[in-house]
This record gives structure tokens, sequence and C-alpha cells, in this order.
């Protein structure tokens, strides 16, 4: 069950505190907390002497029914595919944790007279147990804030490198690149271009990186005019492909290192009247949901979004009951899925004509 909102109550030790004092885990503290029976006598005298002796507060009712521990969800934003997989992967995983989730879209900045750690005072009054940072980046200040209340949280897929010892769940993006040249290359392909996100995140570096050491595996020049950067824009990248065919030596293949961007290369080689994959090859990156209902059904490397969510909201819970990671990244083995948007290269491509 996901619940937004807020929920009114004083500050004190979290659920996590609680747990960790009793030497229980967070759900079993949770059904102490809630009066669930399914608790054996000794474990909930534990917890129930470690609320007391913390003075920890429960809840309120809602609707007459008590409300579980629940953690937070930030997404970078509520509409897109990406944002949907989070969801159902974080659900899912909280359903068997006992937990709920309360999901709130992108982290508020400071701004003349509302302090940036407000919402991180919410955060601490209202008891959750922990956060997850979807494709979001908190400032130093609520990193630190997060460190001063004992509040573990976990980063999926973050778009920079964390602070040392931020634990974070991501999928291998190297070996995604690398996945998806070796597919063109097989089919033939030598002129293969690349049209990134942003040279600064570290799923685009990554891929890219894959890329090249595909191309230079194979024994395959890496040409610096077939590298473009869209910035994850659907528009830019079409732009970016326009650019790529009017080069005098055009590609006859192009990795895309998202499927969104991926949709603006569809769009520019239609405005050209030029087809995929007859006049140029498109593998993309993600699998989301619309890679399969464009027309051709775009090749593309599925990263495991939910999988990658649920990952990071088990990772929390082991936090929460002051357990530690032995590693601060986790990487999910990314696939290929190929379907009808490559095909081995025309003899005269004449993906250069305007």
């Amino acid at each position: 069950m996901v619940r937004t909102g807020r929920a009114h109550m004083t500050a004190g030790p979290t659920l996590a505190v609680v747990a960790r004092e009793a030497g229980v885990s967070v759900p079993t503290a949770s059904k102490v907390v809630n009066g669930r029976e399914d608790v054996a006598p000794e474990t909930r005298r534990r917890v129930t002497e470690a609320l007391d002796r913390l003075g920890y507060v429960r809840r309120p009712r809602f609707d007459g029914v008590r409300t579980p521990g629940f953690v937070d969800l930030v997404v970078h934003t509520l509409d897109s595919s990406w944002s949907g997989a989070v969801l159902h992967g974080v659900e899912a995983a909280a359903h068997d944790a006992g937990l709920e989730v309360i999901v709130s879209a992108g982290l508020p900045r400071a701004t003349p007279g509302r302090p940036e750690r407000g919402w991180l005072d919410k955060l601490t009054a209202r008891g959750s147990s922990g956060v997850l940072f979807d494709r979001t980046e908190p400032t130093p200040v609520q990193y630190a804030w997060l460190e001063q209340h004992g509040i573990p949280f976990v980063m999926i897929d973050p778009v920079v490198e964390p602070p040392p010892g931020v634990v974070s769940v991501g999928a291998a993006n190297w070996h995604g690149g690398v996945t998806a040249t070796e597919h063109l290359l097989a089919l033939g392909h030598e002129r293969i271009a690349v049209v990134a996100g942003d040279r600064a995140t570290l799923a685009d570096s990554a891929r890219v990186a894959g890329y090249r050491s595909a191309l230079a595996s194979a024994g395959v020049r890496h040409r610096p005019e077939y590298l473009r950067y869209a910035g994850s824009d659907e528009d830019l990248a079409g732009r970016r492909t326009g650019e790529l065919l009017d080069l005098p030596e055009p590609p006859t293949a192009l990795f895309v290192s998202s499927d969104r961007m991926a949709h603006g290369v569809y769009a520019a080689l239609a405005a050209r009247e030029l087809s995929v994959p007859d006049d140029l090859s498109v593998v993309g990156f993600d699998d989301l949901p619309q890679s399969r209902w464009i027309t051709p059904a775009l090749t593309t490397v599925r990263q495991p979004l939910s999988e990658m969510a649920a990952t990071a909201l088990r990772l929390l819970v082991r936090m929460m009951a002051g357990d530690r990671p032995e590693s601060t990244r986790t990487e999910l083995s990314t696939r290929l899925v190929e379907r009808a948007s490559t095909a081995a290269p025309r003899l005269a491509c004449p993906a250069g004509r305007s």
C-alpha cells in the first residue's frame, strides 16, 4: 500500500531505533506498536520495554486503524513509466516487510524564509523509519540532517557519485553499453554512433565507456564525431541524430542511452523519410513499456527497475534494523531485448540524405 499525505505526531525516537534497542527487526517492532497478535510473548516484552525506555510516541489512529511503520520514497517525478516501475517494486517489497510508503516528488530546496531542512523536520516529526531516493540528490545539509537523526537512507540509481559510505542500488550500465554495441557489431555494423544523456551522470558515463570498450575489443576505431550528448531530452536527441546523419560518413547504427531519447531519434528519422532499421538500426536502454509500443518495436537493454527498487527497500529494512551492507554499491544485471529496430547494414546506406 502506498500512502500519501501527512501524519502529525510528536518527534521522538524512530521505530528503527526501538527495533535496534530490542534486538528485533523493524517489521516486528511495528507489529507490537500496532497491537498485532502474531508476536512471541518474550519478543513483545522486549519491544514494549524498549518503547517505554526510549519514550517512543505511538502514532495516532487514522480512520480507526493504527498506522504501521513506514518509510519515505522520494522520486524525481511521478509522471513517467520509470517512476511507475520503481513504485511497483518498492510497494511489493514494503508489503512483504509490513511497511507503508509515503511518496513525494522531488526534494525541496532552500528558499528565502524556508530552510531546505524543512522537509526533513517533517520527516523526523512523523517518525519515518527510513528514506529511499530515486534519482534524487539530497543536498549536503540534507545528508547531514539524516545522519544526525539516525535515519537510514538508500539511493536508487543515483545521478552522480554519492558521498563515501552512502548505500546505492543501480544497474550494470557498463555491461549494458557493451552488450548493445556488441549486438550491432554482430549484425555487421562498424559505423556505430551513440547519443548519450549527460556526460556528468554515472549511468551515461558508464554506458558510453561500455560502448567504447566493445568497439576496442572488436578492433573498430572510435570516431569522436560519433559521440553526441542530448541531456536526456527527447527533442534534443532528435536534433543530435540529424547532426549525425549530416556527417560526410554518417553512422549505420545508433546506440541511444535511454528509450525516451530513442523516441526522439525515431521522430528525426521519420522527418527525413528514413526508416528503422532499413536506414539506421537503433538500440535503446531501459526497456520501458513504450519501447514495445512504438513501430518498429525497439531493441533495447533492459535494466530491472522494479527489482532495483525492491532491492533498495530490502537493504533499507536491514539498515533500519542496525545492519550495514558489506558493499555500498549494489548492481543488478542488464540484458539485451532484441526486437525489430536492428538489422544488418545496407551495402549503400542512404542515411545522410535530407
